[in-house]
């Protein structure tokens, strides 16, 4: 199985540990690096932050 098709998984739920079940979430960019893009993944009940993700840039787009 090819491991391409799983470098882009977005989460839509995630265990909020503050509302103790699993609850939906919401992406939010956090900072632009020249190397790629870190998002955070947040509580959409209580707005807790329960995880982060990276995105790496491709290195032949080059970035303002």
């Amino acid at each position: 199985m090819s491991r391409k098709q799983f470098e882009n998984l977005t989460a839509t739920e995630l265990y909020c540990p503050k509302c103790r079940t699993l609850r939906p979430v919401r992406e939010r960019l956090l900072l632009v690096l020249p190397t790629g893009d870190m998002h955070a993944y947040r509580c959409a009940v209580c707005g807790d932050t329960l995880a982060t993700r990276d995105t790496k840039t491709p290195q032949n787009i080059l970035r303002p």
